[in-house]
């Protein structure tokens, strides 16, 4: 199944229902290989019968932000799709500043550690961010 199929499909699981909205911004979303923000996603979006305004984009992008079907980039404020499966641990990203291409990874070990500096500072973490920002193979000139 596709990445978009697999996220309707957990949208359905969890009880929402899978709206024509939600549908379009997981499209767009899923075309994009930095991170939007949801005016970007407005102006991305098909022009078909009465367009989504940045309140309804928002609303989206906030229960996929809870559902771990996206992810905001600290760094920019912008929305990406999550491309890892929800237990993979603590979901990461490295984000090129130059060209601003990004990729995530996860990390179960570094999710644990972070959890474990929490509880010995005596707060309890619900949720784990972190990026890192570099500059990428490509921008770097291809040097390791």
């Amino acid at each position: 199944m596709s990445q978009i199929g697999d996220s309707l499909q957990f949208l359905r699981s969890r009880g929402y229902k899978v709206t024509a909205p939600r549908k379009q911004v997981l499209e767009v979303l899923r075309r994009s290989s930095k991170p939007l923000s949801a005016y970007q996603i407005q102006k991305s979006l098909p022009i078909k019968g009465k367009p989504l305004n940045a309140v309804t984009i928002y609303r989206i992008l906030n229960l996929f932000c809870s559902l771990n079907l996206a992810h905001r980039v600290l760094s920019s404020g912008g929305f990406v799709i999550c491309t890892l499966s929800e237990g993979e641990g603590c979901h990461r990203f490295v984000v090129c500043r130059h060209c601003g291409s990004l990729q995530e990874f996860a990390s179960e070990t570094l999710c644990q550690e972070e959890s474990q500096i929490t509880q010995d500072l005596g707060f309890q973490a619900e949720y784990h961010l972190s990026e890192v920002s570099g500059l990428c193979l490509k921008c770097r000139g291809g040097q390791r």
